[in-house]
């Protein structure tokens, strides 16, 4: 049996080695990709993202990024968006009066966390959502590793009548703020599963475990 594929979009942005590394780690076979082909053949593919969410979208926009993960969707293909890769799957981010675009994938919009110290860098539990798969077997003290100063705290999406509703996964950090959502075949974090030691190597597996 082949081991299933899981390609990491290269956009010029996001921590690829240490995210290669880990998803190596779930026995995964794993490729670093800006080939529109290869991202679209694999059974996962991970959108990885640091810095600002303009830089992002720009960067993604450059390789037809939010194309591929278009396509991917609209054939119920699975993706996972980390950090910053999460932020730029909403409607639209808002950093330091600048408002940019997204890929619309949600609705709402990315903005600035209310909280006395900022970034949010560190270790923080999250309230999982209920039936979640990312966080199937993990405790609720378990801790995720956060280095973030904006985040969708707000969802607007209403729920489906003819499907299961999304789960949707909450952290604090002052404000309220969304963790880790799973939408059908698009999920994502907003804290570093790659970076996150043990818990994290477990939320990776859980989703390759899912493709």
């Amino acid at each position: 049996m082949s081991a299933t594929t899981v390609a990491v979009l290269d956009y010029g942005s996001g921590n690829l080695h240490s995210a290669t590394r880990a998803l190596a780690r779930t026995g995964a076979q794993v490729e670093v990709t800006s080939d529109p082909e290869v991202a679209l053949a694999a059974d996962g593919l991970v959108v990885p993202g640091v810095g600002a969410f303009d830089a992002c979208m720009r960067g993604l926009r450059g390789v037809g990024g939010e194309k591929i993960i278009g396509t991917r969707l609209a054939g119920g293909r699975p993706v996972l968006g980390i950090c910053v890769g999460m932020q730029i799957l909403f409607e639209k981010g808002v950093e330091h009066g600048i408002e940019t675009e997204g890929c619309g994938e949600w609705p709402g919009t990315v903005d600035r966390l209310d909280a006395p110290v900022l970034p949010h860098m560190g270790w923080n539990t999250v309230e999982a959502a209920k039936d979640s798969v990312l966080f199937a077997g993990m405790d609720d003290d378990t801790r995720f590793y956060f280095v973030h100063t904006y985040a969708a705290q707000t969802w607007e999406l209403p729920e489906p009548e003819r499907i299961a509703p999304p789960r949707l996964t909450w952290a604090e950090h002052g404000s309220r703020f969304l963790a880790a959502v799973e939408n059908g075949p698009l999920s994502a974090t907003q804290f570093h599963p790659e970076k996150s030691g043990d818990a994290g190597a477990v939320l990776l597996r859980n989703w390759v475990g899912s493709l």
